[in-house]
């Protein structure tokens, strides 16, 4: 903008020079400078508008930015929260049905329904630290798989009926599972897809409720769905849902249990056995989760 107005004042001088001269003379000149000005003028608001939207980017781009981390820091806060909740509540179950089993005498079978009952906060709490883990192990780029060929009919069979029958759910749940369906899996961490899957239809669908789990093979590729007949997730959620430590509401007021981890795992975990995953709504109600192995 320096030269433009150098160039300004070079032709003002040449307007001074030109008092001398004819009328027509003077009056070409004079074309000449508007001319030179116009464009000099032009090109000084060009640059001018070039600048503006330079800086107004730049403004954009620093509040895309902020934004972005202050939803970062957000999702961390709901994420200590939960795990602070997660942890605390089968830690202090467990510690007061072994207290209750220590100070009272109490028949057999109530003693099984204590004992029963630790477990389930046990192995709700050896998830919560596995989910953790393996989470831990994502993020920092040292996660292994060792695939080897399973009846994956008989496995996922296996291991949700263990599971079933380790938790008091308040749900129906149903098996289609079609049988002798194999594949290579990573024994170690596959059962992370099923359970958190599992886990995340039983917390978001009202007791009496079915979820129906179902596995086949169709054309070549294998198919496994979780449906749910509960709240259903939004169309604007959908492909939030598998961020790590994304969870719908806020975490002072979430009534429904979890970290923010399962989804984020299970998303991983998928594509690790080439597999892809999606949310489609479960018609009246309710999600259905479909996972798609090649």
């Amino acid at each position: 903008m320096v030269n433009q107005n150098n160039d300004i004042y070079h032709l003002k001088s040449e307007i001074n020079v030109l008092k001398g001269e004819s009328l027509n003379e003077v009056m070409e000149k004079g074309n000449e400078l508007n001319e030179k000005l116009h464009t000099k003028w032009v090109m000084v608001a060009s640059e001018g508008s070039v600048f503006v939207a330079l800086l107004l980017l730049g403004i954009y781009q620093i509040r895309k930015t902020f934004n972005k981390e202050a939803a970062l820091a957000q999702q961390q806060k709901n994420f200590l929260l939960s795990v602070t909740h997660e942890l605390k509540s089968p830690i202090a179950s467990t510690k007061l049905q072994l207290q209750t089993l220590q100070k009272h005498e109490l028949d057999r079978n109530k003693q099984k329904e204590i004992i029963s009952n630790a477990i389930s906060d046990t192995n709700r709490l050896n998830n919560l630290v596995e989910n953790i883990l393996l989470a831990a192990k994502i993020e920092n780029n040292v996660y292994s798989l060792h695939k080897e060929e399973f009846n994956l009919s008989e496995y996922i069979t296996e291991g949700l009926n263990q599971t079933i029958a380790s938790f008091n759910y308040k749900q129906k749940v149903v098996l289609n599972i079609e049988p002798n369906i194999y594949m290579k899996i990573d024994r170690t961490n596959f059962p992370s897809i099923i359970l958190n899957l599992f886990e995340n239809a039983i917390k978001y669908s009202p007791e009496g409720s079915t979820i129906t789990i179902s596995l086949k093979k169709q054309h070549h590729k294998i198919i496994l769905t979780v449906a749910d007949e509960g709240t259903g997730i939004s169309s604007s959620e959908k492909k939030s849902i598998f961020q790590k430590f994304y969870r719908i509401g806020n975490e002072e007021t979430r009534k429904t249990k979890g970290t923010g981890l399962g989804l984020y795992i299970v998303d991983y975990l998928v594509e690790q056995h080439n597999g892809t995953i999606s949310v489609k709504d479960n018609i009246p109600k309710g999600s259905i989760f479909e996972v798609v192995f090649s």
